[in-house]
Order: structure tokens, then C-alpha cells, then sequence
């Protein structure tokens, strides 16, 4: 009886492991199958943990990507999402995310609940803000935001202790706001454009 049990109990963890996967390093999430077809990721999604829908003509951010719970790394650039959905937090476990080139409008106000994100890249698109729970990307370490629209920065990215690099190149910045931004990230290196003579 005490041994069927004990088989059982390991039976239970053995499924519980596959069924969630830990936060990977960069150098072994680099070595995972990366998925390039939602319905084949669909197959198994407990196993998927990277997947790049590039150029797959999406008009607006998949659902069904939802299904994917130990998804950490995720790639929709050159698609048409002009937003993401506020529901984006459920991805507790994405480190990753790349939606380049897309149209992308806006980051949804609950951002900052994707307390795994690591690299945000949502560059060549059309952002004119960020929102405030963009401070709470606690883990952040690099956010490119080359060629947006963005013309207000929030106080909240003084939090953002672990951001290394962050790219606002090709962004009209008066000098004064560069000033500012840089003093709310002194150790952050930021790439600027040269300052625009043009006011906010």
C-alpha cells in the first residue's frame, strides 16, 4: 500500500514537471525547439517555450497563444498588431518579447505584470506613450524602443533597477526631457538621436 502510494506521489510530481517549466537562462533557452506554426505549437502546448509567428499576416494578437503556459520566448514582429491585449499578463513566464514592425499602437496598461520580462523589443512601430506600470518591469534588462512616436516617460522607470540598455534612437527628444530620462536611469546606457528643437 505505502509503495503504491509512493509510486503514485512520483507519478503526480513527474506530471507536474512537465506540465511547468522553470525560468530558463539565455544559453539554454537558446538551445529549445523554437515553434514557427501556432496550430503544430497548439499540438503540445505544454512543451512550447519559444515561438516566432513572424510575417504570418495576423491582423490582431492570437488567443489561442494563451494556451501556451511555459512560453518564455516570443516573437510576432512583422505582423499587423496594432495592440496587445491587457490580458498579456498571463504569460507569467515570458522573458522575451519581440513585436517589431507591427503598427503597434500602445503597450496595454498591465505591462508591467510580466514581472519575467527580460528584453522588450517593440521597435519601427507607432507607441506614443508608455504607461505607468512600465516601472514594474522589475527584471527588464533590455528595452529597444528605436523609431516610435513616444513623446511622454513616465517617473516610474526610475524603478527599473535592472535595465541595462534601453535604444529611443530615431525619437524626437528635446535635450531637457534626454536629461531627464537619463537622470531617472543613471545607470542604464541609453542611446539617443541627436535633441530636436521642438517642444512636447
Amino acid at each position: 500500500m505505502g509503495r503504491g502510494l509512493s509510486i503514485f506521489l512520483i507519478f503526480l510530481l513527474t506530471c507536474a514537471y512537465k506540465a511547468q517549466i522553470s525560468l530558463l537562462d539565455s544559453a539554454v533557452l537558446a538551445t529549445y525547439q523554437e515553434y514557427t506554426d501556432l496550430k503544430e505549437a497548439l499540438e503540445s502546448p505544454d512543451n512550447v517555450v519559444k515561438l516566432s509567428l513572424r510575417k504570418k499576416k495576423f491582423k490582431e494578437f492570437p488567443k489561442e497563444i494563451f494556451k501556451l503556459k511555459n512560453l518564455q520566448y516570443l516573437d510576432l514582429s512583422k505582423n499587423s498588431i496594432k495592440e496587445l491585449p491587457d490580458s498579456i499578463f498571463k504569460l507569467s513566464q515570458l522573458q522575451y518579447l519581440i513585436i517589431s514592425k507591427t503598427g503597434l499602437e500602445r503597450l496595454p496598461n498591465t505591462i508591467g505584470k510580466l514581472k519575467s520580462l527580460k528584453h522588450l523589443n517593440v521597435n519601427q512601430n507607432e507607441i506614443t506613450i508608455l504607461p505607468y506600470s512600465f516601472g514594474d518591469l522589475e527584471n527588464l534588462e533590455i528595452a529597444d524602443l528605436w523609431s516610435n512616436n513616444l513623446d511622454y516617460f513616465p517617473e516610474s522607470m526610475s524603478k527599473l533597477k535592472n535595465l541595462k540598455v534601453m535604444d529611443l534612437r530615431n525619437i524626437l527628444i528635446p535635450q531637457v526631457h534626454q536629461d531627464r530620462i537619463q537622470n531617472m536611469l543613471p545607470e542604464t546606457t541609453i542611446y539617443f538621436s541627436p535633441p530636436c528643437n521642438c517642444s512636447w
